[in-house]
Order: C-alpha cells, then sequence, then structure tokens
C-alpha cells in the first residue's frame, strides 16, 4: 500500500486534517495494512493496536480536551476512519465501534463522574470499548428488545442477552440498552454502562462472520447481572433518545469505512492494470480498463464529497437524518460495487485468496447491514423527505 500515493483530489478540507491524514494513513501503511490478511485469515483481533491508536489521538478525537481527548471533531473522525479502514476495514470497523459507539456517547451522554471514570482509558487504548444495542429478535426492531433491568435497592439486575456485538469479546466498558418499562414501548428504554467483569455478565459465542474477520463479534449474555444505579447513562426510561440522538453521528463516522474500503480496491487495481500484461501490453491501455478506472475514481470522489459534507454538517451541529443516512447508504453500497469491479480488473487473480480483492469485497458488504440495513436507510430517508415536503 505504501507505494500506491498517486494524486488524488484535494477537498480543502484544511491543514489540522491534512496533517492528521498524513499520520494516520502512515501508520496504517506501516502496522495495518501488512497485517490485514493475517488477521482475516485467523479471524484474530490484533488487541496490540489499541494502545498505538490510542497514542495518535485517534480514540478521543472528537472528546474535549480535559478528558484526555483532542476535540477535532467529527470531520476528523471521518478522515481517520477512513484511513484505518484502507489499511484494514476489520480494524476500522473495531476502531468506530470504540471511538464513536462507545467512547462518543459516553462523552455525549454521561454525567461528570462518569467521562472521568471511563473515557481516560478507553481514550489511551488502555480498554476497548463498545455498544449493545441488537439482540436475536431486535436488529433493526430496537423497541423489540427482551434484555430486562429491574430495579433492586441501590442497583439494577439485567437479564437477557444482545447479539452481533462488535468488539464484544474484549470490551472492558460498554454502552448496552435494556428495557426498564416493558410496557412502555420506546419511552421504557434505559442505557446504562456496563464493565468486563461485572457479576452475571460475560461474552458468550464469538460469531463466525463472513467478512470483517478480525474485528471480534459475539453474543452478550446477562445472568443477574447487578449494575450500580450511578450506572444509568443519561436519564431513566430515556435511552431511545440517547440511542437516535447518537445515530445521526454513527452513520455519518462509519459510512467514512467504505470510502477507505473503495481506496484499498483503487490501491490494489491501480498498479496491477500497470502490470499486467495481454495481446502485448499493459491492460490499462485498454479503452474498457480505462472506464472501469474512471468509474472507480469519480465514484470514490462523489462518496467523499458526501460524507466529507455531512461530517461538517455534524461539526456545526446541522446535520439531518435523511442526509447521515444518506451518506452510508451511498457509500456503503458502492463500496460493494467497486470492490465487486476491483474483482473484475484482476480477472482470475481477482477471484483467488492471493490477492485482497475477496476480502474487501467481504468486508465491504457489513456496510449495507450494519448500523441500519440499506432497506431501512431508504424508508428512513424517503419518510423524512415526504414528512418535510408535505
Amino acid at each position: 500500500m505504501a507505494s500506491n500515493r498517486y494524486p488524488s483530489l484535494d477537498f480543502d478540507l484544511g491543514p489540522e486534517i491534512d496533517l492528521l491524514r498524513e499520520s494516520v494513513r502512515g501508520f496504517s501503511e506501516e502496522k495495518i495494512a501488512p497485517i490485514a490478511a493475517e488477521i482475516d485469515r485467523s479471524d484474530t483481533f490484533p488487541r496490540q493496536l489499541w494502545p498505538q491508536l490510542g497514542a495518535l489521538g485517534l480514540h478521543g478525537i472528537t472528546v474535549e480536551e480535559e478528558y484526555g481527548g483532542t476535540g477535532m471533531g467529527y470531520l476528523a473522525h471521518c478522515v481517520a476512519m477512513e484511513e484505518v479502514s484502507r489499511g484494514s476495514a476489520a480494524i476500522g470497523l473495531s476502531y468506530g465501534a470504540h471511538s464513536n459507539l462507545c467512547v462518543n456517547q459516553i462523552r455525549r451522554n454521561g454525567n461528570e463522574a462518569q467521562k472521568r471514570k471511563y473515557l481516560p482509558k478507553l481514550i489511551s487504548g488502555e480498554h476497548v470499548g463498545a455498544l449493545a444495542m441488537s439482540e436475536p429478535g431486535a436488529g433493526s426492531d430496537v423497541v423489540g428488545m427482551r434484555l430486562r433491568a429491574e430495579k433492586k435497592g441501590d442497583r439494577y439486575v439485567l437479564n437477557g442477552t444482545k447479539m452481533w456485538i462488535t468488539n464484544g469479546p474484549y470490551a472492558d466498558t460498554l454502552v448496552v440498552y435494556a428495557k426498564t418499562d416493558p410496557n412502555a414501548g420506546p419511552r421504557g428504554i434505559t442505557a446504562f454502562l456496563i464493565e468486563k467483569g461485572m457479576k452475571g455478565f460475560r461474552a458468550a459465542q464469538k460469531l463466525d462472520k463472513l467478512g470483517m474477520r478480525g474485528s471480534p463479534t459475539s453474543e452478550l449474555v446477562f445472568e443477574d447481572c447487578e449494575v450500580p444505579a450511578e450506572n444509568v447513562l443519561g436519564k431513566m426510561n430515556e435511552g431511545v433518545r440517547v440511542l437516535m440522538s447518537g445515530l445521526d453521528y454513527e452513520r455519518a463516522v462509519l459510512a467514512a469505512g467504505p470510502l477507505g474500503l473503495m481506496q484499498a480496491c483503487l490501491d490494489v487495481v491501480v498498479p496491477y492494470v500497470h502490470e499486467r500484461k495481454q495481446f502485448g501490453q499493459a491492460i490499462g491501455e485498454f479503452q474498457l480498463m480505462q472506464g472501469k478506472l474512471a468509474d472507480m475514481y469519480t465514484t470514490l470522489n462523489a462518496c467523499k464529497a458526501y460524507v466529507y459534507a455531512v461530517a461538517r454538517a455534524c461539526d456545526r451541529g446541522q446535520t439531518t437524518r435523511k442526509d447521515a443516512a444518506g451518506a452510508i447508504l451511498y457509500a456503503g453500497e458502492k463500496a460493494t460495487w467497486m470492490a465487486l469491479e476491483a474483482i473484475q480488473c484482476l480477472g482470475g487473480n481477482g477471484y483467488i485468496n492471493e490477492y485482497p480483492t475477496g476480502r474487501l469485497l467481504r468486508d465491504a458488504k457489513l456496510y449495507e447491514i450494519g448500523a441500519g440495513t440499506s432497506e431501512i436507510r431508504r424508508m428512513l430517508i424517503g419518510r423524512e423527505l415526504f414528512e418535510e415536503t408535505a
């Protein structure tokens, strides 16, 4: 990957962001890309990278300096997510789940004591973070969750399971949503801060996934898990507000994962079309191949423009739900398309595991499923647009 520094469009993100990109790109080329194939093959989480990412300031990129963060904001977070994912989409996914789904949720909703207790070790990378929302019977239907939390004295007792939890097997701190009033629908859900080692809590089966291998995903089990009342994140029975208020930021940041994947596709294809010879010339000299390169390049830049614009809106506090969903919808689907195009450009070599194109395709598909399926995103965008124009 280090040799693929060909010119690309300057989006004028500013010198601070450009410097951040160079720093993360260098780290990704040196530390992440060389192990991407092996962590995919072995499905092993590279825990040793977490303190290194912390030393770069990436875990607390949206967090105020008083808690150990850098306070650079969501555009910076997207650029970091993009460059980490360029080296390995799996590491990028785990990084996004840690730094955005967990760290940023605590930053936005935690009280002073919670922030001072949990953020420093998450930001340094000493601890790994996760968010637990989905269940075996409640994926897109969040309100259908069955994990129960009953108040008993000065604590809550949780019973139930969560499923498909990124970083679940390694997480030290988790934002977990549970039903505190089962008869109140969306008004009966509360967010909790759960710690590894709490009595009655454990990570169960690690899931064997098609892609994003190396980003550990598991079931979580709560069996009379006792959680102190002080670990309620936000207000009692207002977990849906915590959840929904963070979704736009979650989608905006995770939308940068596909950008890194698409760039990784070009990192494979561009050198290949120069090196591969057919009929006495490099295949990149054929017009059909140049057409593919043109489509891949323009699609990547279109996705970048949308994602960066939404991230900037997040930094201004002006993002809209439909555009946060739109950015990850468009980028996620185009990443899958581009991975397929990369396989096609490599021909037979694209279909063998000696090359990374198959891994890129398997990884890309997750972004059409996780953090809300493409179908849910379309429904949300269409509904918002219809209601705004009524």
